[in-house]
């Protein structure tokens, strides 16, 4: 059968940027240039995981949240960087 694993949350990538950036003591708005040819001319306005079928079927439920995750995803990024085997 197919399951969404998500968390039922909706986050904004300028949400994302703050605390990736932030992890590593740097503003976003320093480094990250917004270029108005990438914007998509439709936006979607809500991109949104429903775990319910996970959740009831197999008893899933996240385990980190949304800012464990991105600080975890920076350290695996830095880790990389430093030679260091990235492990899950």
């Amino acid at each position: 059968d197919d399951y969404v694993v998500a968390t039922g949350e909706t986050h904004s990538v300028r949400k994302f940027l703050e605390i990736a950036f932030a992890h590593v003591g740097l503003n976003y708005e320093d480094y990250v240039v917004i270029d108005p040819e990438f914007i998509r001319p439709a936006e979607v306005e809500l991109l949104l995981g429903n775990p319910a079928k996970a959740k009831a079927q197999l008893g899933w439920k996240p385990a980190v949240s949304f800012e464990q995750l991105v600080t975890m995803m920076v350290d695996a990024d830095l880790d990389r960087q430093m030679g260091k085997t990235v492990t899950a």
